[in-house]
């Protein structure tokens, strides 16, 4: 079917949240709203069943690496997990590559591999390793990604507190992404969780660099920021992707909430599906086939 394309997607399954692979508490899981059927995870057929009724033909799972191994709380779910997945179902998963600054040599090997594995793009949460996104220590993997035509999504604006014991700033305000796309106009940057509370920053991100864009999950799209749903009806339509952050929204509610914008048809085909093709040329190649 061609149908929509949810551009962030963790893993959720029962063996990740019994691994203690998710990041998340019971706190979390209750302010998120989480039903509480699903906070034992929810395995790959049943999440199959979730993207049919939602639409969605294809969607991005994460291989997450969140903050120093060394660290309380840090977590990480590994390529290979993420790669039986996308194995077991290629016409409707696509791995993303968590990066790791903390890694050095080690994660630029790491994202070789991805690419090689078919991997799509990169993924990062600042915030977990306490360094914005024009650190250096991030430099190294700016530099691999555009190498290797991999786009890279990073998490800006404000995080939560994923767990009560570990309270993590929030370092990735939107513009700082400003230095890093000048430094590297080969690389594709994708901001995504909105930019909340800065999404004008967001906005103003990607109307000035040809490749930044925004990604829209993690927040439930009946309360995104009426500039933004303006931005990507008129003259930002080619500039933002959906997504989900599936588990924090459920697909089915924000495709529903989506159409509830009523966005030109053109602006909404754009923003669900046609710009992620064009954002992840290696997601357009294998949907081709």
């Amino acid at each position: 079917m061609a149908g929509f394309i949810d551009i962030v997607v963790n893993q959720f399954g029962p063996e990740e949240v019994a691994a203690g692979q998710t990041g998340f508490d019971a706190a979390f899981m209750a302010q998120v709203r989480m039903p509480e059927a699903m906070r034992g995870g929810v395995g790959i057929d049943d999440y199959l069943r979730i993207m049919d009724a939602a639409g969605v033909e294809h969607s991005l799972l994460i291989a997450v690496r969140a903050g120093d191994r060394r660290w309380k709380g840090s977590f990480e779910i590994p390529y290979e997990q993420v790669d039986r997945w996308c194995r077991a179902h290629p016409d409707r998963f696509s791995g993303l590559a968590g990066a790791d600054p903390t890694r050095g040599l080690a994660q630029l090997k790491d994202l070789d591999e991805a690419r090689d594995r078919g991997f799509v793009g990169v993924h990062a949460y600042p915030h977990w390793f306490s360094l914005p996104p024009d650190a250096a220590r991030w430099y190294p993997i700016y530099a691999r990604c555009a190498e290797l035509d991999l786009p890279f999504m990073l998490q800006v604006g404000q995080n939560l507190i994923y767990q009560k014991d570990v309270r993590l700033p929030s370092v990735a305000r939107p513009i700082l992404l400003d230095q890093v796309a000048i430094d590297f106009p080969e690389l594709t940057l994708i901001g995504i969780h909105v930019g909340t509370p800065w999404a004008d920053e967001m906005i103003a991100m990607a109307w000035k660099h040809a490749r930044v864009f925004i990604g829209l999950d993690a927040y439930a799209p009946k309360h995104l920021p009426a500039g933004l749903v303006q931005y990507m009806d008129s003259y930002g339509a080619d500039k933002v992707l959906w997504g989900t952050d599936w588990p924090v929204i459920d697909p089915r509610r924000a495709v529903e909430e989506m159409r509830a914008h009523n966005l030109r048809a053109e602006s909404f085909a754009r923003v669900m599906r046609g710009n992620a093709l064009k954002v992840f040329p290696a997601l357009a190649g294998r949907m081709a086939r």
